[in-house]
């Protein structure tokens, strides 16, 4: 195969489920019901933390940003995608490519780091609840969000520029339905080793290091919950941790799968599935787990729309 003359193609064929069309009129249609599902989930979430003032606390900040992420995220692929599943055109221009690699990226990092630092939060509200206040002001908080998305995007400029000045060969095909940095490597030609070894340290960086934080957060915060005498006290901590817990693993477990493993030896549909999943089920989920599992946010959303029809 020949290399591409060019620095870069006019535009990238996707490949998506080329050779099983018949997935694509579900797959549409699922994605068609779910990402009105999470946009308005998450603005939901938003609207009363910001609105309802007994949720301006750092738990809820944290939160609305998680839900900003989420919105940002699935938008990044799913509009791609949308347009891919249902119409015959199957290329994305090297502009979009790179916007949406970019984009995604940025959300798909600052999320990692964003679930470390809410762990973290929760650690310090019941482990050291007598100091809260203190070390989780909202300068502190502020700040501490600042570097989170300065992190996400250090992670992505760096990794997905030098990912897009890679050589390719052949023809301008991606075995994918969007542009992601693993399938980008897998495509390129000539020595990939060195690539494929900074993507797996940058992002043992980016995801090992920050769940094995959550994880170390949490056996602390068992710990402390077991020795909280009050029953109802047990359950409240165990309410907000369980949640939290639960979207760590529908985002971390995907994104470990495809992430710390060398693209070369990523199978054929992995990226498909997975950008799936990670893109539209974890944001969609995400709204549901923090409000049927939260009573506080539960309240404040009942109190907003009793309020809205009142006033009408």
């Amino acid at each position: 195969m020949e290399r591409i003359n060019k620095s870069h193609p006019e535009e990238f064929i996707l490949l998506g489920f080329a050779d099983r069309p018949w997935l694509e009129l579900p797959l549409f249609i699922i994605l068609l019901l779910t990402y009105p599902m999470a946009m308005v989930g998450n603005i939901a979430i938003i609207l009363v933390s910001t609105l309802d003032s007994r949720l301006h606390s750092p738990m809820y900040f944290f939160l609305t940003n998680l839900s900003f992420l989420d919105m940002c995220y699935t938008t990044s692929i799913v509009p791609q995608m949308l347009f891919h599943l249902g119409g015959s055109e199957k290329t994305i221009s090297y502009l979009r490519c790179a916007v949406q690699l970019y984009f995604f990226h940025i959300m798909g990092g600052t999320e990692c780091l964003l679930l470390a630092l809410m762990s973290f939060d929760r650690y310090v509200a019941i482990c050291k609840p007598l100091h809260y206040t203190l070390i989780m002001n909202r300068c502190t908080c502020i700040l501490l969000v600042a570097t989170v998305w300065l992190g996400g995007m250090t992670y992505s400029v760096s990794e997905a520029t030098v990912t897009l000045h890679l050589p390719l060969c052949g023809h301008n095909t991606l075995d994918h339905l969007v542009c992601e940095i693993p399938v980008l490597i897998k495509a390129a030609c000539g020595e990939k080793g060195t690539n494929e070894l900074t993507l797996s340290v940058v992002c043992i960086f980016m995801l090992a290091v920050p769940l094995c934080f959550i994880l170390a957060s949490y056996a602390s915060i068992g710990h402390a919950v077991f020795k909280i005498k009050s029953s109802e006290g047990r359950k409240k901590a165990f309410g907000t941790c369980s949640s939290h817990l639960i979207v760590v693993f529908f985002f971390y477990g995907p994104a470990i799968s495809m992430y710390l493993q060398p693209p070369s030896s990523i199978s054929r549909d992995q990226p498909k599935f997975m950008a799936l999943f990670y893109g539209v089920v974890t944001p969609t989920l995400n709204p549901f787990i923090y409000t049927l599992r939260n009573k506080d946010v539960k309240g404040a959303w009942g109190n907003l729309v009793r309020s809205v029809f009142t006033s009408k």
